[in-house]
């Protein structure tokens, strides 16, 4: 019984200070090499990982054309556009800034859950609305922010990816999926990845050769794949097994606070008060939201692991 305690302690650490620091690698790992072909280094590698680790495992590796087409979907969204479009955010928002754009995806997927499957918003999910709403009003109508025409880009992209990441999530709940959750994942970042690199191929992003990178990049890069795409990703299903959904879920309100406090210790980005209120109005907006939708609690924080 103490082992699972000591494990279960380990694994919110996991998703909390691991995934809230993700922000913080991306944004110095995109300082020194282009952003779709840094994401692509990153799932590529660690869906091969997943792989060899699943082989020694003894797990089933093979799916049917369906479940390949489903995680060549998902790969996209999640990946290939929802985190490779969102390192590219990075070069003109601050890391702490853009962690907190992500604290609206519950909201997000709440409403296209509405437009897309006629889902019954409840009173205390619409108070959670208006919330989030306040609270992204406080976030980008900072001088800072609106006084520059690069954060209002860095801005929009990042936006995009949030309504990427839910739309599938809304996915992928009703997708054929591989049974193994862990396999599945590592298909979608593989596809995602060679995705990613085909569209740095395409775009003709500088390709700088691994010697060349900075000591700082190496080992941002490094941390993402370990730790990032596979210690965090198998310490959140650890915790769906033992704990309740609903503590969980926790990380949403946990990431952007490290981001924050990672990114103004390491990068110095600057924390505004207004930032504080806002991210208190997102917060308790989020709460209202999670609080009231229990059943869906799965299906938003599923997506947390393929954004990191």
């Amino acid at each position: 019984m103490k082992r699972n305690i000591y494990l279960i302690v380990l694994a919110f650490f996991a998703i909390y200070v691991i995934w809230g620091s993700t922000y913080l690698l991306n944004k110095i790992a995109v300082a020194d090499i282009s952003p779709l072909f840094l994401a692509s280094i990153r799932f590529t590698t660690a869906g091969l990982i997943i792989f060899m680790i699943a082989k020694i495992l003894k797990e089933k590796i093979s799916i049917s054309r369906k479940e390949l087409w489903n995680c060549t979907i998902a790969g996209f969204f999640f990946l290939a556009y929802g985190n490779g479009v969102f390192v590219w955010a990075l070069k003109y928002i601050d890391s702490g800034f853009a962690a907190l754009l992500t604290s609206t995806q519950p909201l997000v997927v709440l409403l296209m859950m509405w437009m897309i499957d006629g889902k019954k918003i409840q009173l205390k999910s619409l108070v959670g609305i208006v919330l989030g709403l306040v609270g992204i009003y406080l976030l980008i109508g900072q001088n800072e922010v609106i006084d520059s025409q690069q954060s209002i880009i860095g801005i929009l992209m990042g936006f995009s990816c949030i309504i990427s990441w839910s739309y599938a999530s809304i996915f992928v709940s009703k997708a054929t999926l591989p049974k193994n959750f862990f396999v599945s994942a590592g298909y979608q970042m593989f596809i995602g990845g060679l995705i990613l690199l085909a569209s740095s191929l395409i775009l003709g992003e500088n390709w700088i050769h691994p010697a060349a990178w900075e000591d700082a990049t190496h080992v941002s890069i490094a941390l993402l794949i370990v730790f990032g795409s596979i210690v965090a990703f198998t310490a959140f299903n650890y915790l769906l097994k033992f704990v309740s959904t609903e503590k969980v879920a926790t990380s949403t309100y946990v990431n952007p606070i490290v981001a924050m406090v990672l990114g103004s210790y390491f990068l110095d980005e600057e924390i505004t008060t207004q930032s504080i209120v806002a991210a208190g109005v997102l917060f308790i907006g989020v709460y209202f939201i999670n609080s009231k939708r229990k059943s869906t609690n799965k299906k938003i924080i599923r997506i947390k692991e393929d954004k990191k």
